[in-house]
């Protein structure tokens, strides 16, 4: 079975920074983009930054220039750096696993919550 285990999420003071980690196992992980994905209080949920298995990186506006993805496949994990948190950064970080085939075969965690408040 395929698991996704998110880890590394916590309560900081704005322009704080957290480091969530998310290893996923079941999978070849080295042929799977990753993503961090958020979903905040009253809000739907948004892709915050991606790598693919070849290592290209996006980010959504909001986050470019604080938060940095980065990947181990070594470790089957996948990294997400934030810096200078804000309290609008608040939610559910999520990982996801993805890799398009015949069809799409699309993995979850579970989720880790991230509060930024002073």
């Amino acid at each position: 079975q395929v698991q996704v285990v998110e880890s590394g999420g916590g309560l900081v003071q704005p322009g704080g920074s957290l480091r969530l980690s998310c290893t996923a196992s079941g999978i070849t992980f080295r042929w799977y983009a990753m993503g961090w994905y958020r979903q905040g209080p009253g809000k739907q949920r948004e892709l915050v930054a991606s790598i693919t298995s070849g290592g290209s990186i996006n980010y959504t506006d909001s986050v470019k220039g604080r938060f940095t993805i980065s990947r181990d496949n070594a470790k089957s994990t996948v990294y997400l750096q934030m810096n200078s948190l804000r309290p609008e950064d608040t939610a559910v970080y999520y990982c996801n696993a993805n890799r398009r085939t015949v069809l799409t075969q699309d993995y979850w965690g579970q989720g880790t919550q991230v509060t930024v408040s002073s």
